[in-house]
C-alpha cells in the first residue's frame, strides 16, 4: 500500500509543481494576471508550490525504504522525474495545446527504460 500512497502523492505534488512552474504562463491571458509585478507572480507560485512540498515530503518519507517504504532513493528520483514529465506534457498539451511529436515519445521510451533498469536489477 505504501507504494500506491507515495506514487498517489507524487502526482498530486507534481501537478502543483507544474502549476507552481508553468501555471504562470497560462495565467498571463487573464489581464488582472498581466498587470501583476514579477514579485507578485513568484509569490502566487510560491504559494501553490508550498502545496507541492506538503505533499512531495510525505511521499518520498514513505516511499523511502529506509523509512520502511518499498522503494529506494534512486528508485524514488526515477519515478519523480517520469511522474514529473507526464504530468508536464498532459499540463502541456491541455493548458497549450502542444502536440507531441516522435522526439518526445523516444524521450518516454527512454524514461521507460530508465525506470526498467532502475527497478529491473535489485
Amino acid at each position: 500500500m505504501n507504494s500506491f500512497y507515495t506514487i498517489a502523492l507524487l502526482i498530486a505534488s507534481n501537478v502543483f509543481m507544474t502549476l507552481a512552474w508553468y501555471g504562470h504562463l497560462k495565467m498571463a491571458e487573464f489581464s488582472w494576471f498581466k498587470t501583476l509585478p514579477l514579485i507578485g507572480v513568484i509569490a502566487l507560485s510560491w504559494g501553490i508550490a508550498f502545496f507541492e512540498y506538503c505533499l512531495q515530503v510525505p511521499a518520498n518519507r514513505i516511499g523511502f525504504e529506509g523509512n520502511g517504504g518499498p522503494f529506494s532513493l534512486m528508485q524514488l528520483k526515477i519515478l519523480q522525474e517520469v511522474i514529473t514529465l507526464v504530468v508536464f506534457v498532459v499540463f502541456s498539451v491541455v493548458a497549450f495545446h502542444m502536440q507531441v511529436k516522435w522526439n518526445h515519445i523516444a524521450a518516454a521510451l527512454c524514461l521507460v527504460a530508465a525506470v526498467y533498469f532502475v527497478f529491473g536489477f535489485k
